[in-house]
């Protein structure tokens, strides 16, 4: 039986062309980092307890490049490979996810129901 993972990291893999009204996530001097998180979590023989799914926009483009860990919605923002390592030792190894990486709150509010959404 295959396991299910536990968790889930969506990393956003959008690349605009130069001068486009908003900035892509897969910036000049860190395209490789989808590729890098990747290979670390085979490294480490991480692969069935986590999920690396690229994405496209997650609507937070001036904090990019940006990835979101489930459970949780933990979004990360201006990620380094550096800031991968932290995050999977932190976050992935010792479910303590780093606050300093974190999206600023006013930039990820609590969720909306889509019910709430719907007009009667």
């Amino acid at each position: 039986m295959f396991p299910r993972p536990k968790y889930s990291i969506y990393m956003c893999q959008v690349k605009r062309p130069p001068n486009f009204p908003k900035p892509s996530c897969v910036r000049a001097g860190r395209e490789d980092l989808l590729p890098y998180l990747q290979e670390q979590i085979m490294q480490k023989n991480l692969f069935q307890a986590v999920s690396v799914i690229p994405t496209g926009c997650l609507n937070r483009c001036q904090f990019g490049p940006v990835m979101i860990i489930e459970p949780g919605s933990y979004m990360y923002v201006d990620l380094t490979k550096e800031k991968i390592d932290e995050i999977i030792e932190n976050h992935i190894l010792n479910d303590e996810p780093i606050k300093e990486y974190l999206i600023p709150e006013e930039f990820w509010a609590e969720p909306l129901n889509p019910k709430d959404l719907l007009q009667g």
